[in-house]
């Protein structure tokens, strides 16, 4: 994904987003560069140039906390961007183990299958859609493909109409996709969706490299779906209890409204509604990572 290392790749980004004035320095002359200067980092941070230097380019694999809460600060990074920043100085051997694992709980599956006035779906650290209860492959049922949503926002056209806010989604799954790569840099899954996106759409690839970091959270969408239209929901994300990779996404509509008329709609149009099960090509992909 990149030549140099994570952490110098992040660190690179981040600096060559600020400006001089982002951070009390003056601004002399014209910059070769965009963005703060490598020695600006770190008389910002309290350390030699030789030393931040060898920081960006991965000859300092240690930094201690301290120097790191330093470079949180100097380059106005936001508590979730500090915690990728940290994550990036693990070892291998402090990460995770089963980071990577794609088996989906079966006592999941069934809390999702009871929810038949509800989207429900698990996406796994690469965005793949791991299982889905039957609303919300009707929900999606627009695209070509229910199997990973960056692959559903930036490569199929219908994510475009579906998405009526698509910059806003288009940033968020590529923030989510960031800081999945930091709980996890070695991922072949997460490398291989990234390969792909970038040569499939330089919208993604000019984002990846803005080096955002966002996990999913509660607020609000506006979908279209292509046969009952608008939808506005809200949504909610949770962590996998014994699963931290996987998140399970809940849609809902406000009670009696539109929406939820919607939702009735959808379900009523699906002939044979099926279950929530495993989707197995992206449980196949991210079986990579076992």
């Amino acid at each position: 994904m990149s030549n140099g290392t994570p952490l110098g790749d992040f660190l690179r980004a981040r600096r060559e987003a600020l400006k001089p004035q982002d951070v009390g320095l003056p601004e002399y002359g014209r910059r070769r560069v965009p963005g703060l200067r490598r020695e600006e980092v770190a008389m910002l941070v309290g350390v030699s140039s030789d030393y931040y230097i060898r920081l960006e380019q991965g000859r300092e694999n240690s930094p201690s906390p301290q120097v790191l809460e330093a470079v949180a600060q100097a380059l106005k990074l936001d508590a979730e961007a500090a915690d990728h920043l940290n994550r990036l100085c693990l070892t291998a051997s402090q990460r995770p183990r089963d980071w990577g694992r794609a088996d989906i709980s079966q006592q999941l599956l069934e809390l999702m299958n009871g929810w038949e006035h509800t989207p429900a779906f698990v996406v796994g650290p690469a965005l793949d859609i791991m299982a889905a209860n039957s609303l919300a492959t009707a929900l999606h049922s627009g695209f070509d493909q229910f199997d990973n949503l960056a692959r559903m926002v930036f490569v199929d056209p219908a994510g475009r109409e579906f998405y009526q806010e698509w910059e806003r989604a288009a940033h968020s799954c590529v923030a989510e996709l960031r800081a999945a790569y930091g709980h996890d840099p070695e991922s072949a899954r997460i490398a291989d969706a990234v390969a792909e996106l970038s040569a499939q759409s330089e919208e993604f690839a000019g984002i990846w490299k803005m080096h955002e970091v966002k996990s999913k959270s509660q607020e609000g969408k506006h979908l279209k779906h292509p046969e009952v239209g608008d939808l506005h929901i809200k949504f909610a994300a949770f962590t996998v209890n014994g699963a931290p990779h996987q998140q399970l996404v809940v849609y809902q509509a406000e009670p009696a409204g539109p929406t939820a008329a919607a939702f009735e709609t959808l379900r009523a149009m699906a002939a044979e509604p099926k279950q929530a099960q495993v989707a197995v090509p992206a449980a196949d992909l991210a079986a990579k990572d076992q």
